[in-house]
C-alpha cells in the first residue's frame, strides 16, 4: 500500500516536471507555469488520490493539461 507520505512526494517530483515542460514546451516564465498549472482542473485531479494520477508519468498529466486547456 502506498502511503499519504509517497503519494505527496510523487504529487511533489511529477509538478515540478510538468512546470518543467510548461516552460520549455509552451516558452512560459516558470511563474506563468507555476500558475498556469497551480490554477488548472489537472492539478485539483493530481492532488485527489481517489484519481490515482499520481501513478501516471509527468508527460501524461503534461497531455491531460493541454487537453483540458
Amino acid at each position: 500500500m502506498i502511503s499519504q507520505k509517497d503519494i505527496d512526494y510523487m504529487n511533489e517530483c511529477t509538478t515540478r516536471d510538468v512546470i518543467q515542460l510548461l516552460v520549455q514546451e509552451k516558452n512560459m516564465s516558470i511563474n506563468e507555469a507555476m500558475k498556469y498549472f497551480y490554477n488548472s482542473k489537472t492539478f485539483k485531479d493530481l492532488l485527489n488520490p481517489e484519481t490515482k494520477l499520481f501513478i501516471q508519468s509527468p508527460v501524461y498529466i503534461f497531455d491531460t493539461l493541454e487537453s483540458q486547456g
